[in-house]
């Protein structure tokens, strides 16, 4: 069954993703591509309704990312946020000009009457402006929106199908973003709202049938909730013809391989291989401190191990790994800058023995991959599992990776994680962990002088990983987590808490 498509079209706005969780959330499927797509691939995908992001760049500036004038004659209504306003306006016979900082920030908005975009926001409403550009004149639009610092906040042809906001709907402080964002889904795009996840489960099985039935299909599982969903979601479609390899690198968290291994083998029944390669992927580390080089390496060895593990199990055409879309979007998509690959993305090596890789997630985001999940039984501890980076613990350890640093990023983490659950603030922290910094500092033991490592402390909150706010942990629980650190970890005299948020910061360190 398929259903109704929005197009997002992508430039390189911090807030993008947020568009597309504020779409589906309101049971409308969409998709994000980057802004230079072809007009021809758009018209060819049947989207019902256009969304243009918005971006740091000046429409103005010589560099300024440009989209076809021909979307204006598709017939499909076409919402622009902030620099898509701008674009709007511009290719329409408009003026953009700098608005000044004033213009960023959270605003008092006025909304006009008569508008399907603003129906039902009521006089005035709260508005977060990312942009300090502001249209100046809109030539065949109306405005709709104004605010004492942006006299055009928001504007419409409705003949032309064709709506802007100066501000952003799609995040949670502008007060009526939710409202804007559903009066263009379903009062401009006629949207009926026929996406869910039940479906979306549904479809991906059926898919995954009709291309891999009556094949042996190998899955990347590592236990993490993105992998485990996949594999559930393989083994409806394909059953024992499901082959599932776990590679123990060396790379976990502690026990986190027996654990595992005990939940998948005794619990689900799959087809489970344990793969003991700690050596094997130290040694190929050892010495690389680059970030990106290690993702590369841990990418290419994984791919390399399942080919190995592969043709024991005799002819497999089909390889399952846990993508899911954050992955792609901050692995680069189209003409925009990588802000990490990962090893499930850019880490592919460019030959592999697989005739197909299958990502049943990688359409979803991780609280939507969370609800599939449930969905299908898969126990809370599984699904409610916190993200770990597929390069496992060398991109937690800063530096180079040896057996020894892994070691004792293993017991401070643990320590961490113990503490974390034991306050009850597991169910608040979306992500927490330890990271082993290469940095050393002077510190004293027993009255001895000491020159040791740095621990950083990492805890965040967040809905969709695109974002995240630094977790306020309470002091004491800060204070408990530090001194078991320093005196029960063999190494290590200081701890640190990170407090910035994503962005600038990524979640990761590295």
């Amino acid at each position: 069954m398929s259903h109704q498509k929005i197009l997002i079209l992508d430039f390189g706005g911090s807030y993008t993703q947020l568009v597309a969780r504020s779409v589906r959330k309101q049971n409308v499927f969409c998709e994000v591509l980057p802004y230079s797509t072809a007009i021809s691939a758009i018209e060819a995908g049947g989207y019902c309704g256009i969304i243009l992001s918005g971006g740091s760049k000046s429409v103005n500036a010589p560099e300024s990312l440009l989209i076809d004038n021909a979307i204006l004659s598709l017939n499909v209504p076409v919402l622009g946020i902030a620099y898509g306003m701008h674009l709007l306006a511009k290719i329409s016979g408009g003026q953009v000009s700098f608005g000044g900082e004033s213009a960023v920030g959270s605003h008092v908005v006025e909304f006009g009457e008569g508008s399907d975009l603003m129906a039902g926001l009521g006089a005035a409403s709260t508005c977060v402006f990312g942009h300090p550009d502001c249209v100046g004149q809109a030539e065949g639009f109306t405005v709709t929106a104004c605010s004492k610092e942006c006299k055009v906040a928001g504007f419409e042809d409705a003949k032309r199908h064709l709506y802007g906001v100066q501000f952003h709907p799609e995040v949670d402080e502008t007060e009526c973003g939710a409202d804007i964002i559903r009066n263009f889904l379903f009062n401009v795009c006629g949207c009926r709202g026929d996406w869910s996840m039940d479906a979306y489960i549904d479809s991906q099985v059926e898919q995954i049938r009709r291309t891999a039935g009556g094949g042996k299909v190998l899955c990347a599982l590592s236990g993490g909730v993105d992998s485990s969903v996949s594999a559930v979601m393989v083994h409806k479609a394909v059953g024992d013809a499901l082959h599932c390899i776990f590679v123990d690198h060396g790379l976990l968290r502690k026990n986190e391989a027996d654990e595992v291994e005990k939940v998948f083998r005794e619990q689900f029944k799959i087809n489970f291989v344990r793969v003991d390669a700690a050596d094997r992927f130290v040694s190929k580390l050892a010495g690389v401190t680059d970030p990106e080089r290690k993702r590369k390496i841990v990418g290419e060895e994984f791919i390399r191990v399942f080919e190995e593990e592969a043709r024991k199990l005799g002819q497999v055409d089909y390889f399952v790994q846990g993508t899911i879309y954050p992955d792609i979007i901050e692995s680069g998509i189209g003409d925009h800058k990588v802000v990490k690959s990962h090893h499930n993305v850019g880490g592919l090596p460019d030959i592999i023995d697989f005739k197909e890789i299958i990502e049943p997630v990688r359409m979803l985001f991780k609280d939507e991959v969370r609800e599939a999940g449930r969905l299908m039984g898969i126990p809370e501890e599984i699904v409610a599992r916190q993200p770990f980076p597929g390069p496992g613990l060398c991109v937690r350890v800063i530096g180079e990776v040896t057996h020894e640093r892994l070691d004792l990023l293993r017991d401070a983490d643990a320590i961490v994680r113990h503490e974390i659950i034991k306050n009850g603030l597991h169910k608040q922290i979306s992500q927490y962990f330890a990271v082993l910094t290469d940095m050393k500092s002077v510190g004293v033991r027993s009255g001895e002088r000491t020159y040791e490592s740095t621990i950083a402390l990492r805890a965040i909150k967040t809905t969709d990983f695109m974002t995240a706010n630094w977790s306020r942990i309470p002091y004491d629980v800060l204070e408990t987590i530090s001194s078991r650190i320093v005196n029960e970890v063999c190494g290590v005299n200081r701890v640190v808490f990170d407090i910035t948020t994503k962005p600038p910061s990524t979640i990761e360190w590295e």
